[in-house]
């Protein structure tokens, strides 16, 4: 019997910390082979469960309701929710801004599943950058403003992957946000647990506010598991 498949495709030291990518053969169920990201030794990310991710952008998207979307996603990760928005037929633009120069190399290289698909779309746009400071920005031309903004960086709200991202989800930072988006305009916010400050303070700042609960079995842990959708309009 051969020994189950484990590749390291990609192990060096990022600003967040020691970052790998890796793809190997579940135990569990042999033959199935998944990609996987860890950051300083701790799980981030599978392509074997990626159902949260797909409902960020489904659900985001459909809260707007709108044709011709130019959508933002924050955190590029495997790819999975820049590829369900550029598949919706409602969305004419995807601008992917991704913190790490590393995982935009992955992209490059084409070392996840779906690089090759979002490479190859013209409307996809990934470039190098901070999501929250582009939000918060007040320099920004007029014909800059987004549809939607589909953001999963941190784990929670209040369990962040950095510092200085805390200054976003407090009602000033969220105040400047919402002045990045069009009428009617949608920020989609992926998290890991509920939070009822921030809940609080969106529902401050928008005029709508949306909470939603993504169920879905991992099978890795056979373990039923909930995430946390905050879907917010102008």
């Amino acid at each position: 019997m051969s020994a189950p498949r484990f590749e390291i495709l990609d192990y060096r030291e990022s600003a967040l910390g020691v970052l790998v990518l890796r793809r190997r053969e579940l135990l569990s169920a042999p033959g199935t082979v998944v990609t996987e990201v860890t950051l300083d030794h701790e799980f981030l990310m599978s392509s074997h469960n990626t159902v949260s991710e797909r409902e960020l952008a489904r659900r985001g998207l459909e809260f707007h309701g709108g044709g011709g979307l130019r959508v933002l996603v924050g955190g590029l990760g495997l790819g999975y929710t820049a590829h369900t928005a550029m598949n919706s037929s409602q969305v004419a633009a995807v601008e992917v801004v991704e913190l790490l120069p590393e995982v935009i190399s992955w992209l490059a290289r084409g070392l996840f599943p779906l690089a090759d698909d979002l490479r190859e779309d013209p409307r996809v746009r990934v470039v190098q950058g901070d999501v929250f400071v582009r939000l918060m920005s007040s320099d920004f031309a007029p014909d800059a403003l987004f549809d939607v903004a589909l953001v999963d960086v941190d784990h929670s709200p209040h369990e962040l992957l950095a510092g200085r991202n805390a200054a976003f989800y407090g009602v000033e930072g969220l105040r400047r946000a919402r002045e990045r988006f069009t009428a009617r305009g949608v920020l989609a916010i992926w998290s890991g647990a509920a939070d009822d400050e921030f809940e609080a303070a969106l529902r401050e700042v928008f005029d709508e506010v949306v909470v939603e609960r993504v169920a879905w079995f991992n099978e890795l842990i056979d373990e039923q598991q909930h995430d946390v959708l905050f879907l917010a309009r102008r």
